[in-house]
């Protein structure tokens, strides 16, 4: 993209997609002669505080930042605090937006999420709907957050000509996860609770009907679309990272592959007193296809087996 090699910052270095990207960087030959890429973790700086975020930039001297970090949280975390969730990530973004621009980076690609679609909306939904209508009440906080991130990509597009820009990953899961039953996300959550099943010998529980459906994208395919963005994708405007529409399964499939990786055969009971959230958030990877129509997902099925084999293997270090 240009003469001098570049130097990546990642925020959220240490999290699930941080991880992953280190893993391409390092282990896959992602990582081009004469670059140097940075994983910036919450121990490292707290992005919510302009000086520690401006002393990360002025340590690192980033010509690129993959934009990461973020409070994330599961379904029942966000609807009790929709308030911490909204303007601890408007911190974080706009203070590594706005230090971005002051420290001269010449590209950023943030990460948003599919949660920040209008709750009523049609189906599939694509790039262009973001901002049509509301967010699920479950995490309107954070939705609001993440798409703020978009309004600011265009804003400094237009007022300085940066190029910033963002994808919009689906359902990520993978090793380094938060495995955390309470806080969480679905999958790795339920990996956790079916581990602690097995091993207590009760039924698992399943909060929800089981019935929502979902696309889950494996961590490390998302890595690798990660570092192709930062070094081909050349519009402002957000990218969906997702398996197909055909792709999409229910929770309920999930939690089948889950127990079959995990080898339990206890009861499965789904509690339907507790919130399904959003029953789907079908997204269309068109876009995505008409940049790489070749570009394979691991198989969901497969990508389950190796992070419950990852989960038990490194249970002593993993975020439970």
């Amino acid at each position: 993209m240009e003469a001098r090699p570049m130097r990546v910052l990642v925020t959220g270095g240490s999290g699930l997609l941080g991880k992953a990207i280190e893993h391409v960087v390092h282990q896959e030959g992602g990582k081009l002669e004469g670059e140097e890429w940075f994983f910036l973790s919450s121990k490292d700086a707290n992005l919510t505080d302009l000086e520690q975020t401006k002393a990360a930039f002025e340590k690192y001297r980033p010509t690129h930042v993959i934009h990461l970090a973020a409070k994330v949280g599961g379904l029942y975390l966000h609807m009790r605090e929709n308030l911490h969730f909204l303007r601890d990530n408007l911190k974080i973004n706009d203070n590594v937006l706005q230090t971005a621009h002051e420290s001269g980076v010449t590209k950023v690609v943030s990460c948003l999420s599919s949660c920040i679609f209008p709750d009523k909306t049609t189906y599939p939904i694509d790039e262009t709907m973001i901002h049509n209508g509301l967010p699920h009440d479950s995490n309107f906080g954070y939705s609001h957050a993440k798409r703020m991130i978009d309004i600011q990509n265009r804003a400094y597009f237009q007022q300085y000509g940066h190029h910033y820009t963002a994808v919009i990953p689906t359902n990520v899961f993978g090793p380094y996860d938060n495995f955390n039953v309470e806080n969480g996300h679905v999958l790795s959550a339920l990996m956790n609770k079916t581990y602690k099943a097995k091993n207590d010998g009760t039924p698992l529980t399943v909060c929800g009907s089981g019935a929502p459906r979902r696309q889950f994208v494996y961590s490390l395919d998302l890595g690798r679309l990660m570092v192709w963005v930062l070094r081909e994708y050349e519009e402002i405007s957000p990218l969906i990272l997702s398996v197909g529409e055909d792709d999409e399964v229910s929770i309920r499939d999930a939690v089948g592959m889950i127990a079959e990786a995990l080898d339990f055969n206890g009861e499965i009971h789904y509690d339907t007193t507790m919130s399904d959230g959003q029953m789907k958030k079908t997204a269309s990877n068109s876009k995505l296809r008409r940049y790489r129509p070749d570009f394979t997902f691991t198989p969901l099925r497969e990508a389950v087996q190796m992070t419950c084999d990852w989960f038990t293997a490194n249970y002593d270090i993993a975020r439970t």
